[in-house]
């Protein structure tokens, strides 16, 4: 397996597999070029053999420099169950915290289940919602009508690769 910065030619390669990888729900819309070509430099890709096997898209908050966020990650439905989701994420919170950074935020849809189950695993708190369902903190209208998610924060002041 090889880590790399993604770069601009991904791009077609992962939008083409999005739909596939959610087991066809639509999420092509949700990774526009924009964020491969702005954030490549906090964006990461995993190949073995060739084929891409996951990815995250994330960036350093130009708001709140000490802040990233992680927008976007996919695993292949072949390789899952085999850490490849959390490799990336501990190769992002090591880049993110040689920059300066103390703290990764990320969100979910209420009914990405595995989602939610990834990030509590991975040491996520979810931050209090507006509503709770079935003990999951829901922030309604996050995104838009009808757009509610799950946010999660992560400290990385006490976080090494070595926890994991």
């Amino acid at each position: 397996m090889k880590i790399r910065n993604i770069q601009d030619e991904d791009f077609l390669r992962l939008s083409t597999n999005l739909n596939t990888w959610w087991g066809g729900r639509d999420m092509v819309d949700m990774l526009p070029r924009l964020f491969i070509h702005h954030f490549k430099n906090t964006s990461f890709i995993i190949e073995e053999n060739g084929e891409t096997i996951g990815f995250v898209i994330g960036f350093i908050s130009p708001s709140n420099p000490h802040q990233a966020y992680i927008h976007f990650v996919g695993v292949n439905p072949k390789v899952r169950k085999r850490n490849i989701g959390r490799t990336l994420y501990q190769h992002f919170f090591q880049k993110v915290k040689e920059k300066g950074c103390t703290q990764v935020s990320c969100v979910t849809s209420p009914v990405n289940t595995a989602s939610i189950k990834f990030h509590t695993k991975m040491g996520f708190t979810m931050k209090d919602g507006d509503v709770v369902m079935n003990g999951i903190p829901i922030h309604q209208n996050y995104d838009g009508l009808g757009q509610d998610r799950v946010v999660f924060v992560k400290p990385l002041e006490t976080w090494s690769d070595t926890h994991y």
